[in-house]
């Protein structure tokens, strides 16, 4: 008899069967009609658990999470949500694609703003008030997920902008003289810190860290600097997400 078990997304083995959660409402049986997503009702519900229960447990231990447990919380077996993500990569983009495309989008304003500096400091303060309240979705913007191709894809083009919008600051004498671009990732490298503190004062301490930090980036009266730290982006939360 052939072999039905498989691979769990934590690198477990279950029974692509499904647990008892997933035979008792099989997704698609009954006569639910199909959505334009392609998806009957229930799947859909499942699938909005799924991600609702995700983000719930990034934001509290990370996105290396075990997704049983993400399973668990969300009321669904590991089958049902093997089905609707194969991966855990594509788990993470989903659960944070919302609060990931508001950061991608801000920073794409940003580059046409006609003051760079309004646009510096915009996508700075918006972006690390979201990363504040959604720890996993820090991490999420900040890894490169092996095989996650579109969305390593969207991580350089936010990157080679940032480079741009630092680039125009610059050409308006805004900046101070030795900013390096990696000063952005010491900036969300410190603000992580911060963030990782009670989430009662996680928003109020970024706030107050970014505004001193912004306040040492600007040109005017500024000392020299020990050289900068080679980061990048993707060094933030780790070269690479777990598989």
């Amino acid at each position: 008899m052939a072999d039905q078990r498989s691979r769990t997304l934590d690198g477990t083995t279950a029974d692509r069967t499904g647990t008892s959660a997933d035979r008792q409402g099989q997704e698609g049986q009954g006569n639910d009609r199909q959505g334009s997503d392609g998806l009957r009702s229930d799947a859909r519900r499942n699938r909005e658990r799924i991600l609702a229960a995700a983000r719930e447990a990034f934001d509290a231990q990370g996105i290396d999470a075990p997704l049983t447990a993400v399973a668990r919380r969300a009321g669904v077996g590991p089958a049902t949500l093997y089905r609707h993500f194969p991966t855990r990569a594509a788990l993470v983009t989903e659960a944070f694609r919302q609060q990931l495309d508001h950061c991608h989008q801000l920073i794409e304003e940003a580059v046409t703003d006609p003051d760079p500096w309004r646009g510096l400091c915009t996508v700075v303060h918006t972006m690390t008030d979201i990363l504040a309240v959604h720890r996993g979705c820090a991490a999420a913007f900040h890894t490169r997920f092996p095989g996650a191709v579109d969305f390593n894809a969207e991580r350089d083009r936010a990157e080679a902008q940032l480079a741009e919008l630092v680039s125009r600051c610059r050409q308006a004498g805004v900046l101070r003289a030795d900013f390096d671009l990696s000063d952005l990732s010491l900036l969300f490298l410190a603000q992580h810190g911060v963030a990782a503190g009670p989430p009662e004062v996680a928003l109020a301490a970024t706030r107050r860290l970014v505004g001193y930090l912004l306040q040492g980036f600007r040109a005017e009266g500024a000392p020299p600097l020990p050289p900068p730290a080679p980061l990048r982006l993707d060094q933030v939360h780790g070269v690479a997400a777990p598989d």
